[in-house]
């Protein structure tokens, strides 16, 4: 049966999408090895900005689409716009970081647009089989992008590492779909839901834990929570930085909204069993990431280990298991990427990324030491910042759901990274710079406008948190 046109219309971002990575990868063809390639960076803002007002049109036809394998609701709209505003500052940023390195080919953006489509896919899907399919598409490109540098030997290492232990963890997603198909008869979120919520008909409930389990387990891989986080910190380190930014981002928001999706829905009859062990994963998701950052002195790895901390403190919010707490995750997963791809944006600018580069970036370019200070002031959560009401918000989600104890021990883990981001500042206004420090020049214009976006954003929605806020509760509401 053919689909019908209001389903390929809640279809068209992810097959705008398609058509310009084809689109640009036929353009790259036109040309030789070593010619310049105009236009490439535009024509895939074009598509991302096409594919995000084809989300917000979308979004306006919500229902089901393809035999109820995809849903279009106000969820996967709010995420589908986030992954597709990271890709494009990204894509801003890579730009002139590859065109610095004479690397800037069209199959990068190609794969940059299919990683986003495969997100896309994870935030729309409605059973298990569309979650194992997007999650693949997204991961296939983003190693090859981690490794875009080949003759980098640390973005081949990256590369490698991300792959063998992102294809470990798709086995045991998939072991799990496999076992969850077997018990249940289905792949469906809503179908599993009402077998398991069902006594008469439900599976053994030792078996149903543990394909659970393995689910979780592929999820908490790709959010880069405890215990399988030792990769991200190697990864974003390795990785090309614009590369490095996406991947803290955009990857670990569609992770977060498949893993709301399939626990909130499929799994949420077995709540109350899966409820503690999240909570005990978020705080040492939490201890982990902040404490390891303190030993850092590569400013790539502190933002590494930030981000395995910041996926903790998004746990906190998922094991609320309130509406107030999904409000909070959706909310501080905008503010992250917008404060953290900022960040990654300042160290495009040089190759060196340990601290000790950084010495006296205040007296040498006053102005990107300012923002990169509102980008760390931020993540550390201080007022009159998005990262400030983004922890209100979950701190806040977390004590109204009675997890006490998590809130406390979050808090004081949010103190101790005061410490290691507050290093960087102290670097660039306290410590001068080396004699020989070479003259820095100007950020590209692309850049600027990456810096400057994030700034206004990260100050804006911590001056007027309402508008994001009030999106974010609308987009929470299905999940209830």
């Amino acid at each position: 049966m053919m689909p019908s046109g209001e389903e390929l219309l809640r279809f068209l971002p992810e097959m705008i999408l398609a058509v310009f990575a084809t689109l640009i990868m036929l353009w790259e063809s036109a040309y030789d090895e070593h010619d310049a390639r105009p236009g490439m960076p535009l024509l895939a803002l074009i598509g991302l900005a096409l594919a995000a007002v084809a989300s917000l049109v979308a979004g306006q036809a919500e229902g089901l689409a393809f035999h109820k394998m995809l849903v279009v609701d106000s969820f996967a709209t709010y995420f589908r716009v986030l992954v597709i505003g990271i890709g494009a500052l990204c894509v801003l940023v890579a730009s002139p970081f590859l065109r610095q390195r004479k690397a800037e080919g069209g199959e990068f953006y190609s794969l940059m647009l299919l990683s986003i489509l495969g997100q896309s896919v994870m935030v729309s899907a409605n059973e298990l089989m569309m979650v194992f399919i997007g999650l693949e598409i997204s991961s296939i490109a983003s190693y090859i992008l981690a490794g875009y540098l080949r003759d980098d030997k640390r973005s081949n290492e990256s590369a490698l590492k991300y792959f063998l232990l992102g294809s470990f963890a798709t086995g045991f997603l998939l072991y799990g779909v496999a076992w969850t198909y077997g018990l249940t008869g289905t792949t469906n979120f809503n179908q599993i839901a009402a077998v398991l919520g069902n006594s008469d008909i439900a599976p053994d409930p030792v078996f149903t834990a543990a394909s659970a389990a393995l689910i979780l387990t592929g999820l908490c891989f790709k959010i880069s929570a405890f215990p399988f986080q030792s990769w991200a910190p190697d990864v974003y380190q390795g990785a090309p930085t614009p590369v490095g930014a996406f991947l803290s981002a955009a990857p670990k928001a569609a992770a977060f909204a498949t893993l709301l999706r399939v626990f909130f829905t499929a799994y949420e009859p077995l709540a109350d069993h899966w409820l503690p062990l999240l909570g005990v994963v978020a705080l040492l998701t939490m201890i982990i990431g902040n404490f390891a950052a303190l030993w850092q002195t590569d400013i790539k790895r502190i933002l590494g280990y930030s981000a395995i901390a910041n996926a903790g403190y998004v746990l906190v919010a998922v094991a609320a298991h309130t509406s107030l707490g999904i409000s909070a995750v959706l909310f501080y997963l905008a503010a992250y990427a917008i404060m953290n791809t900022g960040a990654f944006a300042v160290l495009s600018m040089r190759p060196e990324t340990d601290l000790s580069d950084y010495n006296g970036l205040a007296t040498r370019q006053p102005l990107t030491a300012a923002l990169m200070s509102v980008f760390l002031a931020s993540l550390i959560g201080l007022p009159l910042t998005a990262g400030f009401f983004g922890k209100f918000y979950i701190f806040k989600s977390a004590i109204d759901a009675e997890l006490y104890w998590l809130a406390a021990l979050g808090l004081l883990t949010s103190a101790v990274a005061a410490f290691y981001y507050l290093r960087i500042i102290v670097a660039m206004y306290m410590t001068p710079a080396a004699e020989d420090a070479p003259v820095l020049e100007a950020p590209a214009t692309s850049l600027q406008a990456v810096l400057w976006i994030s700034a206004v954003a990260t100050i804006g929605f911590g001056i007027f948190p309402g508008w994001l806020l009030d999106w974010a509760t609308r987009s929470s509401g299905l999940l209830r």
